[in-house]
This record gives structure tokens, C-alpha cells and sequence, in this order.
């Protein structure tokens, strides 16, 4: 085993999990943006910025209820770069280099989507009213887009979402919803198979995310029950004797048996953004067990029993091998991390309210 890698023996309790901690987002920010990379927990400079993360940044950010000044600073910091990084017609370029030049041109790829449930979610629930008001703005100027990529739009569906929460009205970010539920699809007439796609890849759980979403938001029935259905399947699908296995880099096919690594920490985290928004719809506190598992995932209960961050730093590990973690500590999986830990702390503030006395 690595140095400073320790076992965690079961069975994990909800206390277990750390508050969020932004000290090594803090690390991987600049008065720029957000750098993407890292090598162990020292960024990696050479690799530049990307929308991906900046918009996954302004995301977590922007879901704190009462954030720090050092929070609402690199809030405001991910959406200056947001918004230098669009385009007038609503699009966005995605990576700039350590010297501050673009390499690329705007596009309508995963990070336009991630973008905009950025935008979307400072839009709505940032504590600093000259952040939602432009974001707003940016948000709105994105909705002019459709992405041929249901990826994209399920990101940019969510975005929507948090917009329509805030402003029922709304009906650019309605119409973007509704599209999006639409590129992601339903499941088909296969019991074995409950999933639009042919195999599971990456971002299952924010496609059946987007689709509750819509079926609630838009008020449309039916495809609030296929989206639960599609969640609660994959959950299912994901369990490993009891513990959360997420889908690998390489995905699943049906009839295939499945191989297990390597695992992304994004992976357990939008497991967790899923579970969490079909507790918040349906009441049903049954989709705390699966969301549970996902935070756990994170502090030792996975497939090689190994806790996936540092404590030290406040980063989490790339990625779980056979042989146990990634040790590089990346913006994409810290962001997953914090988001995690901010549902532990949702979820022990509401088991706590419970007779039963909650989780474990």
C-alpha cells in the first residue's frame, strides 16, 4: 500500500465525513481561473485552465449557503473567466494556456453544458447579488444554443433547472430543459436494460438527473416516473455488495461482465447530485441509502476499501485503480469531493430531524 493510505474498516458512519473544505480548490486557483491538473497536490501549470472545471468550480461554489469570503472571491473569479470564455452568439471557447491565450475556438461541447449548470446554479442560489445578476445574464445569452451532445445538454439541462426553481417563469430555461430531458430520451421496452443508451459510459447519473428534473419542473408525470426509474436502476447497477462501484472509465454493456476500474470520483459525485434531487422531489427518504453509499465511497467503502482523499490537503485522488488510488489531486475530482461533502452535511442535518435518529 502507498504511504499515507490507511484502510477504513466498516461499517463508515455519516460523522465520519469532513466538512467541505475549498483549501485545495484554493490551491488550484489563480486570480485567473481555476487550473486543471495536478501532480500529487502540486498544480500543474503547463496544463492550463478549462471551462470544464472553471464551470464545475462557479457550480460548487455557488451551493454554499453561507460561504466564506475566500468562497464568494473564487466564485467571482470562475465567473469572470465564464464569462471572457463566451462567445456572442452564447457559446464557449474551453481551454486557455498558463500565458492566458485560448487555444481553441467556442463550441457547443461538454463544457458549454457544464457552463451553463454553472451559471444556472450562481444564477439561483449565489449569496452575492452582483454574482446572480451576471450570471444571469450569461446564462441566458448560453440558452440561445442546443448542443447535438445529450452530455451537454443534460449539464446545461440542470443549469436550467436551478434557474426554473428560482423563476417558475422562465422560458428560455424552461425550453432548455425540456430539451434536454428530450436529447437524453427514456428507457425503451428491455427490463434488463433500463437506459436510453445501448451502454453505460460516463454522466449516467446526471441523464436520469435531468430527466426527474424535467418531469417535475415541467410538470409532466410520466417523465418524472421514467427518470426515477432510470436512477433507481442504476443504482442498482452500481451496487457491489452493498457498497458504490460506479460505472469505469471504458463503461458497461449489457450482456458484458463488468470491469471495475478505473473509477472517477465525478462519477460518485453526480451519483450523489441525482440521489439527492430525487429525495428533494419525491420526499422518499429510501434514495438516502444510495446517496449515502456515495459518500462513502469517497471515505473508504469502495471496491478496494481505501480512503480517496487527503486529508492533509483537502484533495481528492484522480481516480481509484486496482491497486488503489490515482494520488494526483485534480480540480475535477476536489470539485467532486467538496460537492459530495456538501450533501453529507444536507443529509446529517436532516437525519439528525428524524425520530429514528437518521443514518448511521
Amino acid at each position: 500500500m502507498s504511504v499515507g493510505l490507511r484502510l477504513v474498516p466498516p461499517p463508515i458512519q455519516l460523522s465520519d465525513a469532513p466538512p467541505p473544505s475549498f483549501s485545495h480548490v484554493a490551491r488550484l486557483s489563480d486570480d485567473t481561473g481555476l487550473l486543471e491538473h495536478a501532480r500529487n497536490a502540486i498544480v500543474r501549470r503547463e496544463h492550463g485552465y478549462c471551462v470544464d472545471d472553471v464551470g464545475r468550480g462557479l457550480l460548487v461554489a455557488s451551493r454554499e449557503p453561507r460561504p466564506s469570503p475566500q468562497v464568494v472571491g473564487l466564485a467571482e473569479r470562475y465567473l469572470a473567466f465564464l464569462t471572457h470564455a463566451q462567445g456572442p452568439d452564447g457559446a464557449f471557447r474551453n481551454r486557455m494556456s498558463y500565458d492566458r491565450r485560448w487555444t481553441d475556438e467556442p463550441g457547443l461541447g461538454d463544457w458549454w453544458g457544464r457552463a451553463l449548470w454553472g451559471l444556472g446554479t450562481a444564477a439561483a442560489r449565489s449569496t452575492a447579488p452582483w454574482i446572480r445578476r451576471e450570471a444571469r445574464l450569461a446564462f441566458r445569452l448560453g440558452t440561445q444554443q442546443r448542443s447535438t451532445w445529450p452530455r451537454a445538454m443534460a449539464y446545461a439541462g440542470l443549469g436550467a433547472a436551478e434557474v426554473l426553481r428560482m423563476d417558475s417563469r422562465d422560458p428560455d430555461a424552461a425550453a432548455l430543459l425540456r430539451d434536454a430531458a428530450a436529447a437524453v430520451g427514456v428507457p425503451g421496452p428491455n427490463p434488463s436494460w433500463v437506459w436510453p443508451d445501448e451502454h453505460l459510459t460516463y454522466a449516467n447519473p446526471t441523464m436520469a438527473e435531468v430527466v426527474i428534473a424535467a418531469g417535475d419542473l415541467l410538470g409532466d408525470e410520466p417523465l418524472l416516473r421514467a427518470g426515477l426509474r432510470m436512477l433507481a436502476w442504476l443504482c442498482r447497477e452500481q451496487d457491489n455488495n452493498g457498497h458504490l462501484s460506479t460505472v469505469p472509465v471504458g463503461g458497461w454493456r449489457p450482456g458484458q461482465p463488468k470491469h471495475r476500474f478505473d473509477q472517477q470520483p465525478i462519477e460518485a459525485a453526480a451519483t450523489a447530485d441525482a440521489c439527492a434531487t430525487a429525495a428533494a422531489i419525491t420526499g422518499d427518504d429510501r434514495w438516502d441509502a444510495p446517496l449515502f453509499q456515495s459518500i462513502a465511497w469517497f471515505l473508504g467503502d469502495n471496491d478496494t476499501q481505501t480512503v480517496m482523499y487527503d486529508a492533509l490537503t483537502g484533495g481528492c485522488y484522480d481516480g481509484l485503480t486496482a491497486d488503489g488510488p490515482n494520488l494526483n489531486q485534480g480540480a475535477e475530482s476536489t470539485l467532486a469531493l467538496v460537492s459530495t461533502l456538501q450533501h453529507a452535511r444536507t443529509l446529517a442535518t436532516r437525519s439528525a430531524t428524524r425520530p429514528s435518529g437518521g443514518l448511521a
